[in-house]
Formats: C-alpha cells, sequence, structure tokens
C-alpha cells in the first residue's frame, strides 16, 4: 500500500505572545509545512480598517517561507470582551455578528491562498430548545456557505466538546440538514476523538474520510477536554497517523496547544520532533480490520479545560 505523506503544521493560537510573521518564521524555520491561522486581534484581524494590507503582508510572509494555511475562526474575545467565544451561530442575539466574522474570513482565506475555513456551533443556551438550536445553526451555516462558496473555499465544521455539535454523529446531522453540501466539510480534532467519541480514534479517521478536510492534532485524556502536549495523554500516534495516510488525507495535520504560548517556540519544536517520529513509525503500521467497538459513552469531568 501506498501511503499519502502526511504535512504538519502549528497553531497560531498557540503563539499568542509572538508577531504573525515571527511566528510564521518560526514555524518554516522548524520545518513546518503549514499553519492554522486564527483571527484575532492581536495576529490578523478581520476588524482592523487596514485589514487588506495586513492579509497581503502575511501573504507575503507565506509565499517566502512556503507555508501552507488553513484559517481558523476560533479566537475567544475577537467579537464579545466580555464573553469568551460569543456570540455563536446559536445565540438568542448577535448571530449576524458571528455569521459577518465567517464572512470575511472566507475572503482574508481566499486573499492568503487557502482553501479552508474552520468553524464550530458554540452551546446552545440554556432556555433554547434543541430544535431551534439546530435550526438557527443550519441558517447560519446556510448562509455563510454561499458567501464560501463565492470565494472558492470550503467550511470545515469542528465538532467540539460542550457545544451544540459535539460528535462526529452531530456534524453528520448536521451535513444532512445542509443537504449534503460539498462545501461544507470536517475538522476532525484527534484529541476529541479520544475525549469523547463512542469509536476508537483510529477508528474515527476511517469513519470522516469522506468529508476530511482538516486535521487539528494533540494529546488528551479520556472525558476531559484539555489540549496536551504529546505524550501527556493517552492517545497512542502511530496508528493514528497511518490511519489519516491510509485514507489518503492530504490537508495540514495541525498541532493544536491554545494554552501554551508561553512556552511557544517549545512546544512547536518537540511537537514536530515528536510527530516525525511518529510518522516513522506510522509506517510500519498495518492497516487494521476495523470492527465497531463502542465505548462507553464519557461524560466530561467537571472542571475540564477548554479552549
Amino acid at each position: 500500500m501506498t501511503r499519502t505523506a502526511l504535512r504538519f503544521a502549528y497553531g497560531t493560537n498557540g503563539f499568542g505572545d509572538h508577531r504573525i510573521g515571527d511566528a510564521l518564521r518560526v514555524l518554516a524555520d522548524l520545518g513546518y509545512d503549514g499553519v492554522s491561522l486564527t483571527l484575532d486581534h492581536h495576529h490578523l484581524d478581520p476588524y482592523a480598517p487596514d485589514v487588506a494590507a495586513r492579509t497581503a503582508r502575511v501573504r507575503k510572509v507565506l509565499d517566502r517561507t512556503g507555508l501552507d494555511v488553513v484559517v481558523e475562526t476560533g479566537a475567544r474575545y475577537l467579537l464579545d470582551p466580555m464573553r469568551k467565544h460569543q456570540p455563536t451561530l446559536v445565540s438568542t442575539g448577535g448571530r449576524a455578528h458571528r455569521a459577518d466574522l465567517l464572512r470575511r474570513a472566507t475572503e482574508i482565506a481566499s486573499a492568503l491562498g487557502a482553501t479552508t475555513v474552520h468553524l464550530w456551533s458554540g452551546a446552545a443556551p440554556d432556555d433554547v430548545p434543541a430544535d431551534e438550536a439546530w435550526k438557527r445553526l443550519a441558517h447560519g451555516c446556510a448562509t455563510v456557505l454561499e458567501h464560501a462558496g463565492r470565494a472558492g473555499v470550503d467550511l470545515a465544521f469542528e465538532p467540539e466538546p460542550g457545544m451544540l455539535v459535539a460528535t462526529l454523529q452531530d456534524y453528520r446531522r448536521l451535513v444532512d440538514l445542509l443537504g449534503g453540501h460539498d462545501r461544507f466539510r470536517l475538522t476532525l480534532d484527534i484529541g476529541h476523538c479520544r475525549c469523547l467519541e463512542p469509536h476508537p480514534v483510529v477508528e474515527c479517521v476511517h469513519r470522516s474520510a469522506d468529508r476530511l478536510a482538516h486535521v487539528q492534532i494533540e494529546d488528551m485524556r479520556r472525558a476531559v477536554h484539555e489540549h496536551l502536549p504529546f505524550g501527556d495523554g493517552e492517545i497512542d500516534f502511530p496508528p493514528v497517523l497511518a490511519a489519516l495516510a491510509d485514507v489518503g488525507y492530504r490537508g495540514l495535520v495541525s498541532v493544536e496547544l491554545p494554552r501554551h504560548s508561553h512556552a511557544a517556540t517549545l512546544q512547536a519544536r518537540r511537537s514536530i520532533a515528536f510527530l516525525r517520529e511518529a510518522a516513522v513509525a506510522a509506517s510500519t503500521v498495518r492497516p487494521p480490520e476495523l470492527v465497531s467497538t463502542p465505548t462507553p459513552e464519557p461524560r466530561l469531568m467537571k472542571g475540564a479545560v477548554r479552549p
């Protein structure tokens, strides 16, 4: 079997203390193939008056370094300085602000030469019935998909523990609500698979192959939503990387350590070394005979850290 060569990236949400140009150059110097660029006030602010000029400058750095890019939209306080990750596409108020951010993200992605914009649902308000929350989310995604199509980029939706769309099954429900739209793809977070999914991580990869546009990767423990450096959690990575190669995944495999900006260069250096070693080990992993073996559904532990 000929396996696809994987391409590794690192998220700028783990480089919050660096200028964006410096972060990109560090990642290129460390040997990364790409970057997951989170639009935020301290990096590439989509609401800056000179956003077009800033985007052009970032594009020049990307071109010089040869880094591929995925645009992410998970900044914590970009839209509301008082409420983390608010408003969302399922909020009672302010949904248009989130949709506007996502539309801006598709335009920036196109200008950067990116083909993918990452997004998630947010948590449904406690006083909103589930059917209404799903209706809001589907409507918001459909609106943004129209804009994404004009910009020539895909949306890569991430199931996120604690949010309305928390699992791969939830994601499939949303795909159905959107009529199986070709540009509505998937961001698979490897840590989240270990944290919450009812199937082993390798099986999650195979189940996702038909929609996979972006992969986030970090270590994690069962039922605890905390992004950990490699080796600090419970995931066996060579079989996971082998599975990604086996399904022919060609996008970026992006390290996501959003709470480690204080040690960004150290973590980025350690992460690429770990992934390279795991990729070598993955080359000797035999493709598994997949048998559905659901594990007990976990409940997120109280106090679990969320990005």
